[in-house]
């Protein structure tokens, strides 16, 4: 059962300020900022030195939530999971810490580090709605100051884990028995354009949710009746009455995947797995099926 005050899918703007003015007992809050830009790696630190959320770190998606690449993996591999729990500990996140994590707007970079503590066992983790954008929005201030971290602190959430993934080779002997959710773009899940990588099209199989599809015009996540009722109708899905265990989660390479995972928590659709490596993996191997198109029954 959650506590007062306990938040493990997403927190409005206006909740966070209500913690800074103090109208929250318990633990300290832990604040992280994950812009990023792909095409432009350190953008997104540098816009947080301009100026972040009061106290809040930083986390880069390529050194601080991915591993390095190597020949057979996929763009944004995930990290050693001991060193991102030590990480973790060293923002000052322990087990009644509340953590939240916030980009630009949309989440899809954020969305990658509540997934990783839920991996590590912390569940208190909540995405900002509507992130930095609608925190200067709702009258939020803005703060230049870098925190210290906590040198020699204890690894946070490495008690258990409340995520899972697979790797390609286990997917690629799962296809056929698993609903395998593409959280990329209609376009590239097509094979009509691949702006990133070098091949086009999608794994066999796979249906396509655009993480883009979770949030409103405003770029907040759809209440979830809205949510759960479009995860629910997308084919392959329709039999799913409780939980989402059986399916898998994946985009480019195993980020914006997480959104979709966030969103299906949300719907009450808890339990899917993540494809890590993604689709940026699963092309290493040029023996590797791909199709084009959409969906096919």
């Amino acid at each position: 059962m959650k506590e007062q005050n306990e938040y493990d899918t997403v927190v409005t703007p206006d909740t966070l300020k209500a913690y800074f003015t103090g109208q929250y007992d318990g633990p300290p809050w832990v604040v992280v900022d994950c812009r990023f830009n792909l095409m432009q790696p350190q953008q997104g630190r540098e816009e947080y030195h301009a100026g972040h959320i009061p106290g809040a770190f930083y986390a880069h998606l390529d050194a601080d939530l991915s591993s390095p690449v190597t020949p057979d993996s996929g763009r944004h591999p995930l990290p050693d999971r001991d060193a991102f729990a030590r990480l973790a500990g060293s923002w000052g996140v322990g087990p009644d810490t509340q953590v939240v994590v916030y980009d630009q707007g949309s989440g899809a970079i954020a969305a990658r580090l509540w997934w990783l503590l839920r991996w590590i066992g912390h569940g208190r983790a909540a995405l900002l709605e509507g992130g930095y954008a609608a925190w200067l929005a709702a009258g939020g201030t803005m703060d230049a100051g870098v925190p210290e971290r906590i040198e020699d602190a204890s690894p946070a959430g490495v008690q258990g884990e409340h995520a899972s993934w697979t790797g390609t080779e286990e997917l690629a002997v799962a296809l056929g028995r698993v609903r395998l959710i593409d959280a990329r773009d209609a376009a590239r899940f097509r094979g009509e354009q691949e702006p990133i990588d070098t091949v086009a099209g999608h794994i066999p199989g796979a249906i396509n949710r655009p993480f883009s599809d979770n949030l409103d015009k405003d770029g907040r996540f759809h209440d979830a009746d809205t949510l759960r009722r479009q995860f629910l109708s997308l084919p392959e899905m329709t039999d799913i009455t409780e939980g989402a265990a059986g399916v898998v989660n994946m985009c480019g390479s195993g980020v914006t995947a997480c959104h979709n995972i966030l969103a299906m928590e949300i719907a009450g659709l808890g339990g899917s797995t993540l494809y890590a490596g993604s689709w940026s993996e699963w092309i290493r191997d040029p023996s590797r099926a791909v199709e084009t198109g959409d969906y096919i029954t």
